[in-house]
């Protein structure tokens, strides 16, 4: 089989959840013996060479279109003022990168075009429009897949919710709208969808989604990630990971330093808060090193060693949608992780057993105490974490589904099951 990838940006290096599904999928299809073609949108932010995948192998071919979708005062105003389209949105959509795609489907024969998520879920309006103005042949059009990180309205939706500025919530909340939307409209342009998580596709379904959605959660390279039976984090130690540009994750690191940290340094002054991530913000990087216990890493190399380095994992999501690649890393390294029932959704984990679900800044002091007198089975929980991890979240298992739901795409659309696949290298 020959996949066509569309990504919105290059998922190199996969440091991100985001860039980390994006980079497993496209590992695992590959090492399962299908080709897969690569175009994807090169950011200013995410620049990438052309060879950034060839250690892949020669399965996997990387293409890309410049495309600069810095936000940018005067196009955001614009769009403001002028468009009903989503601004998260209308910085994704090139001319030039809808030439190079249909350029691409023209020239070569593909199986399935793949579009990984939402912002680049609008080129599957433009094939078709191709199609129905004759600028792609109708045969050459094979059936589209979206993927779907996130249902991104609830994200937005939600952080509206819980913003204090008004202007800014009035913004946050026409966002949530004009998301919504287009997420809508989209739903009918493609021939399959997979959803991340169950409650995405209740979500996708209450939008009224008409093509079969399966529900294909995010792959963890469980090979790298791995319980270290000689490791000794150092105690009385809490950890964040993850990328601090994205706001759901900035808003809960906010959320815990303002509501629950001041308790808890005051009464067990000897715990250690550790937070890394790309991009932290100057309200955070300017903080004294070790100020309140509070110690701040920024980018790390690597994700392992760092989680192996402390004892509980924390995850204080507020909002976000699909689900958190990071949890299931921390799970496959065999950490005790504290999240909030939001983090953890689309998780298959239990309470207890798993993991830690609390809700509220009670309930994580509370956690924090039994944690800090030594009342929590951190190893128990780590250990049944990283089985479920292994069974369930393997880039190997991932792959599988996506083939399978690229098969059954091929299927439901061809006139007969014996059209041959375009052929493998």
């Amino acid at each position: 089989m020959h996949v066509l990838q569309v990504c919105y940006r290059v998922p190199y290096p996969p440091h991100d959840g985001g860039a980390i599904g994006v980079y497993e999928i496209i590992r695992g299809v590959s090492e399962a013996g299908h080709r897969v073609t690569v175009l994807a949108v090169n950011t200013p932010k995410h620049h990438q060479p052309a060879t950034a995948l060839d250690h892949l192998g020669p399965r996997v071919r990387l293409l890309t279109v410049e495309v600069d979708t810095r936000i940018r005062p005067a196009p955001a105003l614009k769009n403001l003022l002028f468009s009903a389209q989503s601004y998260i949105v209308e910085r994704f959509i090139s001319p030039a990168f809808a030439a190079r795609l249909t350029e691409l489907l023209t020239q070569e024969q593909f199986d399935v075009v793949h579009l990984d998520g939402t912002f680049v879920a609008w080129y599957a309006d433009w094939l078709k429009q191709a199609v129905a103005t004759g600028q792609l042949p109708a045969a050459a059009l094979p059936p589209l897949v979206l993927r779907m990180h996130n249902v991104e309205y609830v994200i937005w939706q939600r952080l509206a919710e819980r913003e204090r500025n008004p202007l800014r919530r009035w913004y946050l909340r026409r966002q949530a709208r004009q998301l919504r939307r287009f997420e809508q409209w989209m739903l009918g342009r493609v021939d399959a969808v997979a959803a991340i998580t169950q409650q995405d596709v209740a979500r996708l379904r209450e939008l009224g989604c008409p093509p079969p959605v399966s529900i294909i959660p995010a792959p963890a390279d469980t090979s790298r990630f791995r319980p270290d039976p000689a490791g000794q984090p150092k105690a009385h130690t809490l950890f964040m990971l993850g990328s601090l540009n994205w706001l759901p994750n900035l808003e809960g690191v906010d959320w815990f330093l303002r509501e629950v940290w001041p308790t808890a340094h005051r009464e067990m002054p000897a715990l250690e808060l550790h937070l890394a991530g790309s991009y932290p913000p100057v309200h955070l990087t300017s903080r004294p090193p070790g100020q309140d216990n509070v110690f701040v890493h920024g980018f790390v190399e690597s994700a392992p060693a760092f989680m192996q380095a402390y004892e509980l994992m924390l995850v204080p999501l507020l909002s976000g949608g699909g689900m958190r690649v990071k949890i299931v890393e921390g799970m496959a390294v065999g950490k005790a992780i504290l999240s909030t029932t939001i983090g953890a959704e689309g998780i298959e984990a239990r309470d207890g057993q798993d993991l830690l679900l609390r809700d509220g800044a009670a309930a994580w002091l509370q956690a924090l105490r039994d944690y800090h007198a030594g009342h929590l089975p951190l190893a128990a929980i780590g250990q049944a974490a990283a089985r479920t991890a292994q069974a369930r979240y393997s880039t190997e298992a991932v792959a599988e589904g996506f083939v399978a739901l690229y098969e059954q795409a091929r299927a439901a659309r061809l006139p007969t099951a014996l059209v041959p696949a375009a052929a493998s290298a």
